[in-house]
Parts: structure tokens; sequence; C-alpha cells
């Protein structure tokens, strides 16, 4: 009985250590004798002890740091830029088997391209354009480590660090694009108001009771601030019935104290003949 019960116990003892527990997000690429037969998990999985081995391999989004690296753009400004890197491993065979470490391998084709792709753009472009950027960078690393049963999700640009000198230049820029902008504005304001006001002098000139109407509304206002002085504009255009109606009474032939009409012969010079002075010319 007790080498029966030895090795039954031998045998629970073997079971027990060929036993392994993979979570959810996990699988486990197994090789028995060192060759690959499959992927396993989730769950309670068997491996004969001492016969079969297995790798851990995560299947959750992984966000891989990309450290700054120095990039020279292509109008010649050296910047320090760095980015975040989100992957995910789709098929855990072949990032187990086709790469020694998918991690490292995948952060050092992400500086490579980082440095060659913002190397070809310009300074204007990697700063107002990231997304553009952003979508080159995912392409080519997506691409890269396809073989490797990895997915890249997102790569994206976090910091550009540009010199002390650029950043006075582009505020000096910023600073003379927003003076440019408010000089438009207010030459654009003042053409609209010389237009309005073109607009009611036209209006007010077709009808003279609406500039006596105004006239009046503006000693309204001007009452309405309890001044001690009181200065009242008085438009030419009140007077113009009174002139007009003087100047047709001075024209009327029988107007008293009519001047008499000018003879335009009178302001011509006048000679006069000696006689004897014509005589000799005969």
């Amino acid at each position: 009985m007790e080498p029966l019960i030895l090795a039954a116990a031998i045998g629970i003892g073997y079971v027990m250590a060929s036993l392994r527990v993979l979570r959810q997000y996990e699988r486990g690429v197994v090789f028995f004798l060192g060759r690959y037969t499959r992927t396993k998990g989730p769950g309670l999985i068997f491996l004969p002890f001492g016969f079969a081995q297995q790798k851990r391999v995560s299947l959750r989004i992984m966000a891989l740091d990309i450290p700054p690296q120095d990039v020279i753009t292509r109008d010649n400004v050296s910047v320090k830029v760095n980015a975040v890197l989100y992957m995910r491993v789709i098929e855990p065979a072949r990032a187990v088997i086709d790469i020694e470490d998918y991690l490292y391998a995948t952060s050092q084709l992400a500086q490579t391209t980082l440095r060659a792709v913002l190397g070809e753009a310009e300074l204007d472009e990697l700063l107002s354009d990231r997304e553009k950027i952003n979508g080159i960078l995912k392409q080519i690393i997506d691409e890269r480590t396809d073989p490797w049963g990895i997915e890249v999700s997102a790569v994206e640009v976090k910091d550009v660090d540009l010199p002390e000198l650029m950043k006075r230049a582009m505020a000096r820029q910023a600073e003379a694009e927003r003076e440019r902008r408010a000089k438009v504005i207010s030459a654009q304001g003042e053409l609209q108001a010389s237009k309005t006001l073109a607009q009611a002098a036209a209006t007010l000139a077709t009808e003279p009771s609406a500039i006596q109407l105004r006239y009046l509304q503006t000693v309204t206002e001007i009452a309405a601030e309890n001044n001690s002085t009181t200065i009242f504009p008085i438009p030419i255009e009140l007077f113009k019935p009174f002139i007009t109606g003087m100047a047709s009474a001075a024209a009327s032939p029988g107007a008293q104290g009519a001047l008499p009409e000018p003879n335009p012969f009178n302001a011509l010079p006048k000679f006069e003949v000696e006689p004897e002075k014509a005589k000799k010319k005969d």
C-alpha cells in the first residue's frame, strides 16, 4: 500500500505542478520539448512539468513612451520632440517567436521613424498640423510591426521643445499678426461707418424737414445733460429757404432797390480821335 500511496502522491504533485492559470487578458505560448505547439488560455491549462514551457503574453493595449528626440526640420530648425505610442499584441505566437523583445524593438522603431518623418516636415506644419503627422507615424510603424503580430492603434506627438530664440521670433510674429488684424478690422469699421453716414446724408438730403427733426433731437439730447452753458449748432440747411426767398425777390423786375442790369459794352475801353490828326492821316 505504501508504494501505491507514494505513487499517487507523486502523481498528484506532478499534476498540481503542471497546472497553470492564465488571466482573461493573458495568453500562453506553449513550447513542448522546445517546439511550439499552440497558444492556450485564458483559464486553467495543463503543461507537463519538465517537458513543456509557456511564455505569457498580455493582450491589453500598452502605452509606450518615446523619449525626446533631437530633430532638424526641413527648414533647418532644431527641436526636441517626444511622443507616445499605443499598441497591443494580436498574435502572441508571432510576438514571441519572430521577435526577441517586441517592446524594445517597437520602441526603437518608433524613435527612428519619428526622426525620419519630422525631418521631412517644416516647423509650421509640425506645430499646426499634428493630426496629419500622427497619421503618417501610425501608418509607417503599424506596417513595420505587423509581421511581429503587433497592432499600433495610435501615435501622438506630445511636446515640441523650441529654442528660446525661435520662441521669441514666433512671439514677435504673432504680435505683428494681431496688430495687422486689428488695423484691418479698424479700417473695415471706418469703411462701413462712412458708407452708412453717406446713406444717412443722402436720406436727409431728400427731405429738408428731416434735418430740422434731427436738429430738434440733438437739442433735446443736449438739454438732458443739465449743462450751464448750451451751444446750439445750427445747420446751414435751416437758412436755405430764407436765402432762396431773398434771391428770388432780388431777381424780380418790380422789386424796389433793384440794381440796374450791367451793360457789358460799358466795360470796353473808349478811344477819342482828334480832328487834326485825322486829317493828316487822310
